[in-house]
């Protein structure tokens, strides 16, 4: 099962990289900060969580701090406590043994709180999808407003699907 998971992710063509580009960094930008200003008065703030990977997607996840990307310019920020956290951000498989850590930490955010399940392991188990370890992704642990794809996605894909989270969601924030 293993290796048939693992070559069907081989096989798979990845997603065209996006590229950085000043005039919708600038438009981004602007949507987050009054989607997030709108709905809290401040920036919303995301507590990341590895339930089990091999690092690719966190490294992904660290561009989107860089001066190319900057997560920040957009009104959102890393936290390292759950309990200041709008956002629970994903990565890696669910294994069974981050279960109750993974619930614990959304329970200590305050509601309401959004999940985000970042790359094939964290959507669906990836290629280490079946294995006896593994629980699957995120959803077989916990409910998740957005998944975004790839292995790993890259950091202009990661942006934009948090914009479009907290656009979607401009009730419950």
């Amino acid at each position: 099962m293993v290796w048939k998971t693992t070559i069907q992710h081989l096989l798979r063509r990845a997603a065209p990289a996006l590229r950085p580009d000043p005039a919708l960094a600038k438009e981004m930008r602007a949507r987050l900060e009054a989607a997030a200003a709108q709905r809290l008065g401040r920036a919303l703030s995301i507590r990341h969580v590895a339930a089990g990977s091999c690092n690719g997607c966190e490294l992904e996840l660290r561009a989107t701090q860089t001066l190319i990307y900057d997560l920040t310019q957009y009104g959102l920020s890393f936290v390292a406590s759950p309990r200041h956290a709008d956002i629970l951000l994903v990565t890696g498989v669910s294994t069974r043994n981050m279960a109750q850590a993974l619930r614990e930490a959304r329970a200590a955010m305050p509601d309401p709180a959004l999940v985000v399940a970042v790359g094939d392991c964290a959507v669906d188990g990836g290629v280490f999808k079946g294995a006896a370890a593994v629980a699957g992704g995120a959803e077989a642990i916990l409910p998740v407003d957005l998944i975004i794809a790839g292995c790993p996605p890259s950091p202009a894909q990661i942006v934009q699907g948090l914009l479009a989270l907290v656009e979607a969601h401009d009730t419950r924030l």
